[in-house]
């Protein structure tokens, strides 16, 4: 249980992405799967840079011939963070395009509904 909480950072983004996931699963309105989509984004960034951070250390910048590389932290969890978001918000626009789409065709969010109506017109 001790380190469940040292880990805290871990541990808020694990429920993060189990909240995002369940809203994926469970909710039937495209908005609701879209939000739930970016909480497990949000919840996979939260985890990578948690775990690129390391303290004491600090962003790999050589100040004052301090080459050490015990005196830095690794950048590669933070560019994949930042190449995740860039893509994460560009998925974001066209499924939130593609549902504004939908929602001019079928009148509806709801995902049970949309399918009936599609089996209706395929008739």
């Amino acid at each position: 249980m001790n380190m469940l909480f040292s880990n805290y950072y871990q541990t808020a983004a694990v429920v993060l992405f189990c909240i995002g996931f369940s809203t994926m699963l469970l909710h039937k309105n495209l908005l609701k799967k879209i939000i739930g989509m970016d909480m497990m984004d949000a919840g996979v960034f939260l985890f990578l840079a948690a775990q690129g951070y390391i303290k004491d250390r600090v962003a790999p910048i050589v100040v004052d011939g301090v080459q050490s590389v015990e005196a830095y932290i690794n950048p590669v969890p933070a560019g994949l963070v930042l190449t995740g978001i860039v893509v994460s918000v560009s998925v974001t626009a066209l499924m939130l395009a593609l549902t504004v789409r939908l929602y001019y065709r079928y009148h509806t969010l709801n995902l049970d509904e949309m399918i009936a109506l599609a089996g209706k017109e395929e008739v």
